[in-house]
């Protein structure tokens, strides 16, 4: 289980716990997280779950593969090396204290 904090555009803070296992989109789908509209389902052929990572959590997350780099080109105003899809983030203890931040709209 991890706790992670989802901060909307606007400032609001989320902070949840998510199990292992569930991706950050899961876990922000599962406790009504605005934000994160995921309209994929998670399949990770969208850009509706986009996020930009906090700058302390950039290098401690598995780097992306070829196709969510392809998915954020279609992300709103994707931020180089903050912006990831978190249907492709997998929670385990080593993510306990993620911060993301939404972008203003997801697209």
């Amino acid at each position: 289980m991890a706790k992670i904090t989802y901060i909307e555009h606007g400032g609001a803070e989320h902070v949840v716990e998510v199990a292992n296992g569930l991706t950050v989109m899961e876990g922000a789908r599962d406790n009504n997280i605005p934000g994160i509209e995921a309209d994929c389902g998670g399949a990770c052929a969208c850009s509706t779950c986009h996020v930009y990572v906090d700058s302390a959590w950039v290098e401690k997350l598995p780097a992306m593969d070829g196709m969510e780099e392809d998915m954020l080109d279609f992300a709103f105003e994707p931020k180089p090396g903050q912006s990831r899809l978190t249907c492709q983030l997998r929670v385990s203890d080593a993510l306990d204290g993620l911060v993301v931040r939404m972008p203003e709209r997801q697209i």
